[in-house]
């Protein structure tokens, strides 16, 4: 599994400039939303302010709608049961769930049991891993994590078994049984 480098992601950030409530959307379903537009889960580590900052701006990019629970005003203030049953809730009503998968996120008790509901929800179509490097860190005993798919830079270098190259640009790469991947352009998969 390749990651993507904080910097390389830290070129959107200027996109959302600071981040604020206007840069996610609330997942009821309110008519004022364009329905349109996919809706991301965003899972991720709450004190990694600026990668959520970044991937925020990338995934605006792609033109999707993100979820960030702890934007939303009616999640509890403190986390508690009512949390989980409001995120289960979220996560199923969501047409994505994208983990940000850094080192601190993978660690989290909270990330890893919103994974097992995004697994049990959109497996394997409407989930992925956006791993990101902070540090040359590795998934050391998160091995599970390479059976999703995952989000990934293509430089145009590469190519496709039949010997076509692939296009310069972010893929979703699923892992297939004979150990090759399957590769969705990322605004493919999130309109899908």
């Amino acid at each position: 599994m390749s990651f993507i480098s904080e910097s390389q992601l830290s070129n959107y950030r200027a996109i959302t400039k600071t981040f604020a409530k206007s840069d996610v959307i609330d997942l009821n379903e309110s008519s004022s939303r364009d329905k349109t537009k996919p809706m991301v889960f965003l899972s991720h580590k709450h004190d990694e302010i600026n990668i959520l900052q970044d991937v925020t701006g990338f995934l605006k990019v792609e033109g999707v709608d993100i979820y960030v629970d702890w934007m939303d005003e009616d999640m509890p203030a403190y986390t508690n049961a009512k949390t989980a049953i409001r995120l289960k809730e979220k996560i199923k009503v969501a047409n994505k769930f994208i983990l940000v998968a850094t080192p601190n996120a993978i660690n989290s008790k909270w990330c890893n049991w919103e994974l097992g509901l995004g697994d049990a929800e959109k497996y394997i179509e409407n989930i992925a891993l956006l791993p990101i490097d902070r540090t040359n860190q590795s998934f050391t005993g998160a091995e599970y994590l390479k059976i999703y798919p995952y989000i990934d830079y293509e430089n145009g270098s590469n190519k496709y078994l039949n010997g076509n190259g692939i296009t310069k640009g972010y893929y979703v790469k699923t892992p297939l049984d004979d150990g090759n991947l399957r590769l969705i352009p990322l605004k493919g998969w999130l309109k899908r």
